[in-house]
């Protein structure tokens, strides 16, 4: 068995992760200032996009891991920036379905390359590239689990 890791070490890291984080969402801000628009909203056009018909606010809850009313706040205004369209999915139906409009599509599409995600991470080989992917998917999933009861896992 490995050496037991000091707590004082599992906050650094954690405040590393949050730092890179941050850091890299200031970046990509500026670089979408741009479009004019603000990255999360950006978030959920490519949500969007990514489930098609399948769009709804639940389901962009569920695939962005955000509260159905941020998702449901940030809609309404998006909407009137013109940018999706929400639309029932039948006449007395409560679910929204959500859908880009030509707008919406046009700054997915203007927005879809980052030059700056790829030279921040272009110091990236393959193999460093799995493995921080890995690590952090293992990182995200035991986040997921956390029992704040006391109960681990």
């Amino acid at each position: 068995m490995g050496k037991a890791i000091l707590p004082e070490a599992n906050l650094n890291l954690w405040f590393l992760i949050g730092k890179a984080n941050h850091t890299i969402l200031l970046v990509r801000k500026k670089e979408l200032s741009q479009y004019n628009i603000p990255v999360r909203q950006l978030y959920v056009l490519r949500a969007i996009q990514t489930l098609g018909s399948k769009a709804t606010l639940i389901e962009i809850a569920r695939t962005l891991d955000r509260e159905y009313h941020v998702i449901s706040t940030q809609a309404i205004a998006m909407e009137k920036d013109g940018l999706i369209h929400r639309t029932k999915s039948t006449p007395k139906s409560n679910l929204l379905k959500l859908e880009l409009t030509k707008k919406g599509a046009d700054v997915v599409r203007a927005s879809g390359r980052s030059k700056s995600i790829d030279t921040i991470f272009s110091f990236l080989n393959e193999t460093d590239r799995r493995h921080l992917e890995f690590t952090l998917g293992r990182i995200i999933d035991r986040a997921s689990k956390y029992k704040p009861d006391g109960q681990q896992f």
